[in-house]
């Protein structure tokens, strides 16, 4: 009887938003220690200093999700774009 109590329907919309926001920051955090050139974590790549890596950050910047995305259209559902846009449609 006390989890109806605290947790109700009404908020679970909000847990999973919150849930997915979480999700989205962690990855974030974990893509940006693992991959980003300027994030160094162990004290042997701390001494290095600024490092002109101009190689590692171009492939840091241009991740695979950016370079599938480089030459599509920006719509998110093209084909419902193009028939309420077509000034052809059909008519009855």
């Amino acid at each position: 009887m006390a989890p109806s109590r605290w947790i109700r329907p009404e908020a679970y919309p909000l847990f999973a938003s919150v849930g997915v926001a979480v999700g989205i920051c962690g990855m974030q955090l974990v893509r940006n220690i693992t991959t980003n050139p300027d994030v160094r974590v162990t004290k042997e790549n701390r001494t290095a200093g600024v490092l002109d890596n101009f190689k590692e950050g171009e492939k840091y910047a241009e991740h695979g999700l950016r370079k599938y995305v480089r030459n599509r259209t920006p719509q998110i559902m093209p084909s419902i774009n193009g028939f309420f846009s077509d000034p052809d449609l059909p008519s009855n």
